[in-house]
C-alpha cells in the first residue's frame, strides 16, 4: 500500500480536507485505485454528539458511521462509499486499547501512549487501508490520509508519532508527505510572507516528518521569489511547492493540481511513475467551467437552525449545488434563521423578522432540514405552512418532515397543540413520537443511522417516478424520533400521502401532498448520497418544481428519454 499523508500547519480550516480529495482525484485520473482516511484528535468517539456550530455537519455513512464532514468531501469528489473505520479519532484508539487492557491481552505490560497507542494506530491504518471502498475486489493502489488539526497540536502528537513510525516501517517509496501551509499577505507592505510556513514545517521536522511537497495556501498566486525563499528555508524542491490560491469554486482544485504537476511530483515520490497514465480530466474541468459559466440562479429558501455556519448544511448545500447543475443554473441559497420568522422576534427584533418574511416571500422553493432541539421550531412550522398554502416547492429533510406533519395537524385537522414529544413532552395529540427502540440515557449511536430500505406504496407519486423505481429506494438516515403511526389513518383522510415506508410498514417515511405541484418530506437524508455527476433524485425534482419544468422531465422520463 502506498500512503499520501496530508497535514496542515498555521491555522486550522486551511481546506485540508478539499486538498486531501483533490489528491485523490487526480491520482484516480491517473488509473489509480483511491481510498482515504481522515484522523480527527478529538477524544470523541465518532462526530455523532457533536453541535454542528462545534464542527460544521454531521456526515452518516452507509454503515451507520456518524463522521467528520471531509469524509462528506471524499465520497462526493471520489465518488467512494466508506466505512465508519475511515474516520480515526482518538476515542476510538483509546477505547480499543483500554478494551484490550481489561481483556489482559498485554500480559500484564504497563500499557503506554508509546507503543501501544501509536501500534494501535499503525494497525488500524494498514487495515483499513486495505477495505476496498470503489465497489471492486482488492485494496486500492493509494491511500490518502488527512491528519486534522495543525501541527503541534498536543492532541495529535501520538498520530504524528504514529505516522513517523508507518513512514520509516514501509519505506521511502511508500510514503508522500504534503504539508498545507497558509502564505498571508499582511496589511500594507502587501508581501506573501513565508515565515509562517517555515516555522510549521520545522515543527514538523523536529517530529520526525519531512514534507515532500508544499501545498500553499494564499489568496493570490505565488510569487516566483515566494517560492524560492520555501524552498530553500523549507528543504522542499521548488517543483514541489503546490500554490492552491483562491478559485471560483472547489472543483478548480484538482485542476490547479494537475496544472502544476502535482501528480508527477507524487507519483514520482510513491514510485509510480511506471504503472500511472497522463491524468484524464475532461469531464472534471468541463464541470468546473461549467459552473463558471452559469448566468441564470433560482433562489432557494433554506430554514433552518443553524444558518450562522453554513458548514453546519454543508451536504445540502452540495446536493443543491449538483442538482441546479444539471438543470443548468446556480443556486441562490437564501438563509432564514427559522426564528426570525416567528411571531416573539416581530416584537423582539421587527426588522430581523420583515427582512426574514419578505426573503421568504421571495424565494421559488423553501427547504427545511434536518436538527434537532426545540429553538426555531414554530418558525419552520410558518414556513411549512406558507409553502403549502401558497402552492411553493417544498422539501422538508428529516426534522422538516416531522414539521411538515405538526403544520397540517394543526393547520388541517385542527389539532391546535399537535407536537413532537421532543419539544413539548406534554402535547395532548403526539403526531411526532420517540422512536421504541431508542435509549433515552445515551446519545451516541443510538439513533436509527445508516443506509435503510424505504417501500414505495403507490407507483404513481412523484417521489418514485424521480428516483426512477417503483418498487423501493435505500437512503441514509439519522433520527430518533418518527411520524406517529396512529395519526397516519386521520391524516391521510385529509389528503396528506404517507408514500414510502420502511419494510414493516409502520414507520413513515415519504410524505406527498398530492393537491400541490411539489410539497415532499423524507424521513431519511437524501444530500448524502448525492454526487457532482449524478445529483440526488429529490433535490433534482426539487429545483425543477420551482422553475416549472417537473411536469415535462416526469413525462421525458416515462417515455424513457
Amino acid at each position: 500500500m502506498k500512503y499520501v499523508l496530508v497535514t496542515g500547519g498555521v491555522v486550522s480550516g486551511l481546506g485540508k480536507g478539499v486538498t486531501a480529495s483533490s489528491i485523490g482525484v487526480v491520482l484516480k485520473a491517473c488509473g489509480l485505485r483511491v481510498t482515504s482516511i481522515k484522523i480527527d484528535p478529538y477524544l470523541n468517539t465518532d462526530a455523532g454528539t457533536m453541535s454542528p456550530f462545534e464542527h460544521g455537519e454531521v456526515f452518516v455513512l452507509d454503515d451507520g458511521g456518524e463522521v467528520d464532514l471531509d469524509l462528506g468531501n471524499y465520497e462526493r469528489f471520489l465518488d467512494v462509499t466508506l466505512t465508519k473505520d475511515n474516520n480515526i479519532t482518538t476515542g476510538k484508539i483509546f477505547q480499543s486499547v483500554i478494551e484490550k487492557e481489561r481483556k489482559g491481552d498485554y500480559l500484564g505490560k504497563t500499557v503506554q501512549v508509546v507503543p501501544h497507542i501509536t501500534d494501535a494506530i499503525k494497525d488500524w491504518i494498514e487495515s483499513v487501508s486495505a477495505i476496498p471502498v470503489d465497489g471492486k475486489d482488492g485494496p486500492a493502489d493509494v491511500c490518502v490520509i488527512e491528519l486534522g488539526g495543525t501541527v503541534g497540536d498536543i492532541e495529535s502528537m501520538p498520530f504524528i508519532e504514529a505516522l513517523r513510525q508507518l513512514s520509516f516501517s514501509v519505506g521511502q517509496d511508500n510514503f508522500c508527505l504534503v504539508h498545507v501551509s497558509l502564505i498571508p499577505v499582511l496589511g500594507v507592505v502587501g508581501e506573501q510572507k513565508t515565515k509562517p510556513t517555515q516555522h510549521s514545517v520545522r515543527e514538523l521536522r523536529a517530529l520526525g516528518l519531512t514534507p515532500h511537497l508544499l501545498a500553499c495556501r494564499s489568496a493570490q498566486p505565488l510569487l516566483e521569489n515566494t517560492k524560492e525563499k520555501l524552498s530553500q528555508f523549507c528543504h522542499v524542491p521548488a517543483a514541489n511547492i503546490l500554490n492552491i490560491h483562491d478559485v471560483p469554486n472547489i472543483w478548480h482544485v484538482p485542476l490547479l493540481l494537475r496544472n502544476q504537476n502535482a501528480h508527477d511530483a507524487i507519483l514520482n515520490q510513491l514510485n509510480l511513475l511506471s504503472i500511472a497514465m497522463p491524468p484524464a480530466l475532461q469531464d472534471w474541468t468541463m464541470m468546473a467551467e461549467t459552473y463558471d459559466n452559469l448566468t441564470n440562479s433560482v433562489r432557494i429558501a433554506m430554514v433552518g437552525k443553524y444558518v450562522g455556519l453554513t458548514d453546519s448544511y454543508l451536504s445540502v448545500v452540495k446536493a443543491l449545488l449538483h442538482a441546479c447543475i444539471a438543470c443548468s443554473l446556480k443556486p441562490s441559497i437564501d438563509w432564514i434563521a427559522a426564528s426570525d420568522l416567528e411571531e416573539d422576534s416581530a416584537k423582539s427584533t421587527p426588522e430581523a423578522h420583515a427582512a426574514a418574511w419578505e426573503t421568504l416571500k421571495n424565494a421559488a422553493c423553501i427547504l427545511v432540514p434536518g436538527g434537532f432541539g426545540d429553538r426555531g421550531v414554530r418558525g419552520m412550522i410558518l414556513a411549512a405552512k406558507y409553502a403549502r398554502e401558497n402552492s411553493i416547492p417544498y422539501l422538508g429533510i428529516c426534522l422538516g418532515m416531522q414539521i411538515a406533519v405538526i403544520e397540517f395537524a394543526r393547520s388541517v385537522l385542527g389539532l391546535e397543540r399537535a407536537d413532537s414529544s421532543e419539544f413539548d413532552t406534554d402535547t395532548p395529540d403526539p403526531v411526532v413520537i420517540f422512536m421504541p427502540e431508542g435509549s433515552r440515557t445515551h446519545m451516541g449511536s443510538t439513533m436509527r443511522l445508516g443506509s435503510r430500505r424505504t417501500l414505495f406504496q403507490t407507483p404513481d407519486c412523484i417521489t418514485a417516478k424521480l428516483y426512477g423505481n417503483t418498487q423501493y429506494v435505500e437512503e441514509r438516515h439519522r433520527h430518533r424520533y418518527e411520524v406517529n403511526p396512529e395519526v397516519i389513518e386521520v391524516l391521510e383522510e385529509k389528503g396528506l400521502k404517507f408514500v414510502g415506508k420502511d419494510e414493516t410498514g409502520k414507520r413513515m417515511e415519504i410524505l406527498e401532498l398530492p393537491t400541490h405541484p411539489f410539497y415532499v418530506g423524507v424521513q431519511f437524508h437524501p444530500e448524502f448520497k448525492s454526487r457532482p455527476r449524478r445529483p440526488s433524485a429529490l433535490f433534482l425534482g426539487f429545483i425543477l418544481a420551482a422553475t416549472g419544468k417537473l411536469e415535462a422531465h416526469l413525462k421525458s422520463q416515462q417515455n424513457g428519454v
